[in-house]
């Protein structure tokens, strides 16, 4: 009896947590604009600027491309602080997180955020026929005016 309560309590708290995910573009309309969606990936437009911060929410696996450069802290859901100094034009990958932002800068921080949505799709054989050309030629688009409007 005791071990089924148990069991009840951990499913409900599993169910609990995936139920009050917090999707950055809901939650931190300001900061994360949606500019591509699919059932794979979730691409997102960040952007903060001087000094501004976020409330806590999740990111899918993905990588980020930073557009605009800056000074970041991030704090996780279990209050570990990192400070980033993030450069225009690199890219990193990041496994799933949740946490909270903070621009230290003086100037904006502009990137892309490329989240990977579906697990099952990676692990997925590759289709034989190639991507559809106007799913690349969308995320080029996106791409190509993100660039233009960072002036680059």
């Amino acid at each position: 009896m005791a071990s089924d309560l148990c069991w009840i309590v951990v499913l409900a708290l599993a169910a609990f947590e995936g139920a009050f995910a917090q999707n950055p573009t809901k939650v931190e309309p300001a900061h994360y604009k949606l500019a591509f969606d699919n059932e794979s990936v979730q691409v997102v437009d960040v952007h903060y600027g001087p000094h501004e911060k976020s409330g806590m929410h999740d990111h899918p696996g993905g990588v980020v491309v930073v557009i605009n450069g800056g000074h970041l802290r991030f704090t996780d859901q279990h209050g570990a602080v990192r400070e980033v100094f993030a450069k225009a034009g690199e890219s990193r990958w990041f496994p799933p997180f949740k946490h909270k932002v903070e621009n230290l800068g003086d100037t904006s921080y502009d990137a892309v955020y490329i989240g990977i949505k579906n697990k099952r799709a990676e692990s997925k054989a590759r289709p034989a026929i190639p991507p559809q050309p106007q799913v690349d030629a969308q995320i080029g688009k996106i791409l190509g005016n993100i660039l233009a409007s960072a002036g680059r």
